[in-house]
């Protein structure tokens, strides 16, 4: 397995040679932070072994905490995927993907900010507008929507997914209704209500609309059972930024291999680029600083965690049982017991003024 940080540390000179002019300042930070992700020259921790026979003491180095590490916040990532299990509801789930076509997307380069939080309102009101319309629905929805800004290439690709229940609170009974079979919404309708709305948006915010711009674009539907499988789906991209270390390859001769599947055909292929090209295709998915890439809406709103177990206590329904992750433990090399944090965010020379000290510190100790 090839570390991201020891691509940018090899490549960061020619990175910003190339591609320094089109960065974004949330680009420059996640750079400079994850270069040094869990190395000596990351701020430390000092862990102390809690057998009070040993009080073994090592270094540990902090992880960057950039939530675009793939190196980092894999509990992060587990915690929210079981968070969303446990609001499933008795119903059929549904995938939807609503695409921003290819001749939008420098507009949405240009523009980030203002035109992925438009996405997000258009499709927040489409999906309403359906679900209110619906005659076996005719009620208010509850949906998580997440921004992807990559293709499986890495390509800048923006697009949100949506995660839906096929079921809906009614807004004169209250009661809650689902709907029968695999079918939700007719697609080519949705996608143009969605046009529509995003086009009206852009123009009220006054940015220009390209002349190429598709009079027909694309929204995929698809029914995903109890929805589990899509909600972990999306969960892996949620904090560990677009690749997985594992599937980088090779690093040597200033080229990057790195391995990533066909969506259509689910076969495995692989790109190399050079080493600057790569750095670019994965910061060019960084959002803007501040930016929340996952929203739920509806019924799914974390503000209605008791309509949601109201709804799973009066239609005697139970999400599937899930296995909290815990975060990983510290475990002493001498004696093997558990190990405590007893201090935090050390810097270079306090690690070195405390292997100083008669703690039973030694150089080989320091990780």
């Amino acid at each position: 397995m090839i570390a991201l940080a020891t691509i940018i540390r090899e490549y960061e000179s020619f990175f910003l040679k190339h591609y320094g002019g089109a960065l974004l300042p949330s680009h420059k930070k996640a750079l400079e932070v994850m270069k040094f992700c869990r190395s000596h020259a990351s701020p430390q921790m000092l862990a102390q072994c809690s057998d009070d026979n040993c009080k073994h003491c090592r270094f540990i180095p902090h992880s960057c905490g950039q939530r675009n590490c793939p190196h980092c916040q894999s509990y992060e990532g587990q915690r929210w995927i079981d968070n969303q299990l446990g609001k499933q509801l008795p119903a059929e789930y549904f995938l939807l993907t609503f695409t921003l076509p290819y001749q939008l997307r420098q507009l949405a380069w240009s523009q980030q900010r203002l035109v992925f939080s438009l996405m997000f309102a258009c499709v927040q009101r489409t999906l309403q507008t359906f679900t209110h319309n619906d005659q076996q629905l005719g009620g208010t929805a509850g949906f998580t929507a997440v921004l992807h800004t990559h293709s499986r290439r890495l390509e800048f690709h923006p697009h949100i997914h949506v995660v839906i229940p096929g079921g809906s609170i009614h807004q004169k009974t209250k009661l809650w209704r689902a709907k029968t079979g695999k079918y939700l919404f007719k697609q080519q309708s949705l996608a143009t209500v969605f046009r529509a709305m995003l086009l009206k948006e852009l123009v009220d915010n006054k940015l220009q609309i390209p002349t190429d711009c598709p009079k027909k674009w694309v929204v995929d539907c698809k029914s995903v059972g109890n929805g589990c499988k899509a909600l972990i789906y999306l969960g892996r991209y949620l904090y560990k930024g677009v690749i997985r270390e594992e599937d980088i390859l090779t690093c040597e001769d200033g080229m990057v291999t790195f391995k990533y599947t066909e969506s259509k055909t689910k076969k495995v292929k692989t790109r190399t680029v050079t080493g600057e090209e790569f750095l670019w295709l994965f910061l060019q998915h960084i959002l803007p600083k501040g930016f929340r890439r996952v929203r739920s809406y509806g019924f799914l709103h974390p503000c209605s965690k008791r309509a949601i177990l109201l709804l799973q206590l009066i239609c005697k329904f139970k999400p599937l049982p899930v296995k909290k992750m815990e975060r990983p433990g510290i475990v002493c090399p001498q004696c093997g017991a558990k190990m405590e944090i007893v201090r935090t965010l050390l810097s270079v020379a306090e690690v070195k003024r405390l292997i100083a000290q008669p703690l039973r510190l030694s150089v080989g100790q320091v990780m």
